[in-house]
């Protein structure tokens, strides 16, 4: 068994796509014991969240703390990211090696994208000018056009590709490599690895400070974040946080971030100043998909074993529980018009 597969059994939540559908984490008929609450601040985003076992996308409002509306999708629906101006929703169907592109207005797929093998993260360019996918399953990202939906490049990386993070100039593509404990660096604009840059066991996820200079690696099989200088490539730092840590998002005032801990059933809070975890919060089972609303005031965290969603009050740590589809995973939060 290759390392990649050791990595995705110890960690079939993240990982789910790598070996194929599971089975449902609760017997027939049997119910997550997850209670419902309204969140405790008016959030200012619409959330969508992926669930791969219902094979849809539920559309949350979080400020009523309820479920609008359920867009039917591919098979194994694994992540999600959002247009720059919100009017697509990108969805990887792990088990069909598609993306799916959804319409958020009509709220339904407007058209279906052939990509790698086992595609689990996607991302946009802030830019809009690319749509990127790591597949896992073959080692390799695809970038799709999102004037023609097609795939433009496929970009050979690491071993177990999961993590996605765009710079804000849109000029470099990093891609944590899971089965590598590597983060790969890509020029944009030629599709070329320009550096690799070691980091922790199992890196799952990234996220970048809105000014581009640090790199946040959740890595699941140490137990610990990675700080990369972008400017160094380099890691800079290493923070202990909860079991297993797999979503991440930074603050918009890039203070304070947020690590969902799968194996501990909390989110970590890390000081960006310190590089301690000042906080911990209780969440569902199993948290895996984490996304930092647009305005900063509030986290939405997809919990696969309780098939819920979290959503933190970054002001009070106060926390409001949304049910929605079977095995959510990947979330990305959507401002809503004005």
């Amino acid at each position: 068994m290759t390392r990649n597969r050791d990595i995705v059994r110890c960690a079939a939540v993240v990982f789910a796509a790598a070996v194929g559908l599971m089975g449902p984490p609760y017997p027939p008929g049997a119910q997550a014991a997850a209670p419902t609450a309204s969140p405790t601040h008016a959030a200012s985003a619409l959330v969508y969240v992926a669930n791969l076992h219902s094979d849809t996308v539920s559309v949350v409002d979080p400020r009523s703390g309820t479920v609008v509306d359920t867009v039917p999708v591919g098979n194994g629906p694994d992540s999600v990211a959002l247009s720059p101006d919100g009017s697509r929703l990108y969805v990887t169907d792990s088990a069909a090696d598609t993306v799916s592109v959804v319409d958020t207005r009509t709220r339904t797929v407007v058209d279906t994208v052939a990509v790698g093998h086992e595609p689990s993260r996607v991302t946009v360019s802030p830019d809009n000018t690319n749509v990127y996918v790591a597949n896992v399953g073959s080692g390799t990202v695809s970038v799709i056009s999102p004037r023609t939906l097609s795939v433009t490049d496929t970009i050979a990386v690491g071993d177990a590709p999961l993590g996605l993070a765009v710079t804000p100039d849109a000029r470099t593509l990093y891609v944590a490599n899971a089965g590598s404990d590597s983060v790969s660096v890509i020029r944009t604009d030629s599709g070329a690895v320009t550096a690799e840059i070691p980091v922790g066991g199992g890196p799952t996820a990234l996220a970048l400070a809105l000014d581009g200079r640090r790199l946040y690696v959740s890595n699941l099989d140490s137990d610990d974040v990675s700080v990369v200088d972008t400017r160094a490539r380099t890691e800079t730092d290493r923070i202990p946080v909860g079991d297993q840590p797999a979503g991440i998002g930074v603050l918009p005032d890039g203070r304070r971030v947020y690590v969902a801990d799968l194996g501990s059933d909390d989110v970590s809070v890390i000081s960006t100043r310190s590089h301690t975890v000042t906080e911990t919060v209780a969440v569902g089972d199993g948290p895996n998909g984490l996304a930092v609303g647009p305005d900063g005031r509030s986290v939405h965290v997809s919990n696969f074993d309780s098939d819920t969603l979290s959503v933190i009050d970054t002001r009070t740590g106060r926390t409001a529980t949304v049910p929605v589809g079977d095995g959510p995973t990947g979330v990305t939060a959507q401002a809503i018009p004005r």
